[in-house]
């Protein structure tokens, strides 16, 4: 059994809480690419032989088994111990990683997708989305996998009307891994200064200076060419141009059949959504 874990981008992202538990409240729509994405495939194994995975494509770090897609399996297999067999896993990375795009959180949700059908367990999409949450915080936005105003964790979701088909997105990926921490530390937690909630009352070309990503200020310090590939999407005629999460992905959202001049090269790897 196939299927495709697809990126996501983040309209708007604002931070507005630090937690007692650690983590922090934060305000985003997530919007679903469908046209960049991932392939991941479940096979049964012959009788008697263990349960594997294999990953290609991207350049994966550390312990193939270490990873969302792994977890889901063994968090689905604890729960279902008599239904859950053994199985094949493989997948096939095309999404950056650590780029802002969810491609892991993607891979994770859609396992436990792949893994509701193929073992006919018949759980809601409100079930796979609370497995979801306890694999990561945007996790359960890819059972549902439409664009969701997203608060708490980015687990308290809501459904939004926002439909870009009318519009090109250009996705660009530079070789730059963000970290975390990077992207927290300077970080003050606010009140979101637009409410996301609205984000259909304006049009697409109402959104710069209003629809706002918190991150970009403490990022582009460090990394200032990230800055400047926003300013260069701009500059070509995007509508819209913004980091996505906490980077280092920048999109822009242009008329329908444009895009900038940025083509893939050494610096960036770029995708364009129709």
């Amino acid at each position: 059994m196939l299927h495709f874990p697809n990126a996501k981008i983040n309209l708007g992202l604002y931070v507005t809480n630090k937690r007692i538990d650690g983590y922090h409240d934060l305000e985003t729509v997530f919007y679903p690419l469908p046209q960049l994405k991932d392939a991941l495939e479940v096979l049964p194994t012959a009788d008697n032989v263990e349960s594997s995975m294999r990953i290609s494509g991207k350049a994966i770090e550390g312990d193939v088994y270490d990873n969302l897609v792994w977890s889901a399996f063994q968090l689905i297999k604890s729960h279902y111990p008599e239904r859950v067999s053994n199985i094949n896993v493989q997948l096939l990375k095309a999404i950056p990683m650590g780029a802002g795009l969810g491609g892991g959180s993607s891979d994770g949700a859609f396992m436990l997708r792949l893994l509701n059908k193929f073992f006919a367990l018949e759980l809601s999409d409100k079930t796979l989305a609370d497995y979801a949450l306890q694999l990561g915080s945007d996790c359960p936005f890819f059972i549902y996998n439409t664009p969701h105003f997203a608060s708490g964790r980015g687990e308290v979701l809501s459904p939004i009307d926002v439909d870009l088909s009318r519009y090109s997105i250009q996705i660009i990926c530079p070789k730059i891994h963000v970290a975390t921490a990077v992207a927290f530390g300077g970080i003050t937690p606010q009140a979101a200064t637009f409410d996301l909630r609205t984000l259909t009352d304006l049009s697409v070309e109402d959104w710069k200076g209003v629809v706002i990503n918190d991150f970009e200020q403490t990022v582009f310090a460090k990394y200032a060419g990230l800055r400047e590939l926003k300013e260069q999407l701009y500059a070509e005629g995007a509508i819209y141009a913004s980091m996505s999460g906490s980077g280092s992905t920048i999109y822009g959202i242009f008329e329908k059949g444009k895009q900038s001049s940025l083509t893939t090269n050494t610096r960036v790897e770029v995708f364009y959504c129709e």
